[in-house]
């Protein structure tokens, strides 16, 4: 049964391979560490995901986005320079490992830096982690780790959630650059008209 935990317990247990849920600038989320293909896996499960919706990549710094291998383009790093950290995911070419792990069908996955401590300080120890937002697939998600436990009451993929107090929901604005023109998936705190003031 999931339970809260503090934040060094939970950055064990994702270095052992667990998930853990928490608290991002938007919502909860399940996080487990890129470098833990199974972990990742396991993520698709515990949400009923379709393995064919891509999980983001949540970062501390540009330069882990690199160490996986990506190229960094210009038009990503303007944005980055004008929108993160916060609520703006960037998708990008990538090697097509990463992209299957991820469940992503084009070689292209989404990145951010999220604008909170605690997940930023998780982070800048363990590196990388794939993380979607804490709920069954379709469902809404969860703004609270009290909530987050409740829903996920019994199952046993999750090994907990750190307490990050309530979180706002405002959802992340989604651009995709590997493509010309580029193109906006998803308009959320980053307005479309903020964006293409840096890209254009």
């Amino acid at each position: 049964m999931p339970r809260l935990m503090k934040v060094e317990a939970a950055i064990a247990a994702l270095d052992g391979g667990g998930i853990v849920a928490v608290p991002t600038d938007t919502v909860y989320g399940l996080a487990a560490e890129v470098g833990q293909p199974l972990a990742v896996a396991t993520l698709f499960t515990l949400k009923y995901r379709p393995t064919f919706v891509p999980i983001p990549v949540m970062v501390d710094s540009v330069e882990q986005i690199q160490f996986l291998g990506v190229e960094w383009p210009d038009e990503a790093q303007g944005l980055t320079d004008a929108f993160w950290p916060g609520a703006l995911t960037i998708i990008v070419t990538v090697p097509h490992e990463l992209s299957v792990m991820l469940g992503g069908e084009n070689d292209t996955a989404g990145f951010r830096i999220p604008d909170d401590d605690i997940l930023r300080r998780m982070m800048a120890v363990l590196g990388p982690f794939a993380v979607t937002s804490a709920n069954e697939h379709g469902e809404k998600p969860c703004y609270s780790a009290r909530e987050v436990l409740e829903r996920f009451a019994s199952r046993e993929e999750l090994t907990g959630a750190i307490d990050g107090g309530e979180r706002s929901g405002d959802v992340s604005s989604v651009v995709d650059l590997s493509v010309t023109p580029w193109r906006v998936l998803r308009e959320g705190a980053v307005s479309t008209a903020e964006l293409a003031r840096v890209l254009n």
